[in-house]
């Protein structure tokens, strides 16, 4: 199946050719290679405006908050899977999911990559 690429925001170079090889790795990690993945870029702007209309919450999310790199992601794919990290138990959980899936993105393509979600220091 394949991967849709939408860019809408001008922010940060978008290398199309990279992140298509990299969100295939992800997906073959993850086996849901029989589903199409749509990934649209936007900047911080947009992604308030979004999360203010849906979710009632006038913040960026910390997927699209980011420059792109190929942890960005794995956190977003993360996301879309149905893992969160609203508190603390959902927290450690996505942590360990993320770290699963770029301790295999790394052993397959040579990468040192951390998760963005980092060990819960604080009440999420």
């Amino acid at each position: 199946m394949g991967v849709l690429l939408r860019n809408l925001q001008n922010v940060v170079p978008l290398r199309r050719a990279r992140l298509r090889k990299d969100v295939e790795t992800l997906r073959h990690i993850l086996g849901i290679q029989k589903f199409d993945l749509g990934l649209i870029c936007v900047d911080n702007a947009r992604i308030q405006r979004i999360n203010n209309v849906y979710r009632k919450k006038n913040v960026p999310t910390d997927v699209l908050s980011f420059p792109f790199y190929e942890v960005v992601t794995a956190h977003g794919i993360c996301h879309l899977l149905g893992y969160r990290h609203d508190t603390a138990e959902e927290w450690n959980e996505m942590l360990r999911k993320e770290s699963y899936i770029l301790s295999e993105f790394n052993r397959l393509t040579g990468s040192h990559l951390e998760p963005l979600t980092k060990k819960c220091t604080r009440d999420v």
